[in-house]
C-alpha cells in the first residue's frame, strides 16, 4: 500500500494558492499531492513517509 500524504507528519498545507500543498521532509511546495511529485521524479514511492502521531484527546 502506498503512503497517504494526509496521514504523513511531513505533509503541510500552505498559504500559496499556486502551491497549496507541501512536504517538509523533501522541502518543496506543489499543486499536486507530494507523493505524486516524488513518484514522477524518482520513480519510487515516498521513502520519508512517517505516520502522524495521533493524540488521545480527540
Amino acid at each position: 500500500m502506498k503512503p497517504n500524504c494526509f496521514s504523513c507528519r511531513h505533509f503541510i498545507v500552505t498559504w500559496d494558492p499556486a502551491s497549496p500543498r507541501g512536504c517538509r521532509a523533501y522541502g518543496f511546495k506543489t499543486r499536486e499531492l507530494p507523493i505524486a511529485v516524488v513518484k514522477r521524479s524518482s520513480g519510487m514511492d515516498c521513502l520519508k513517509f512517517e505516520e502522524k502521531q495521533r493524540g488521545t484527546n480527540r
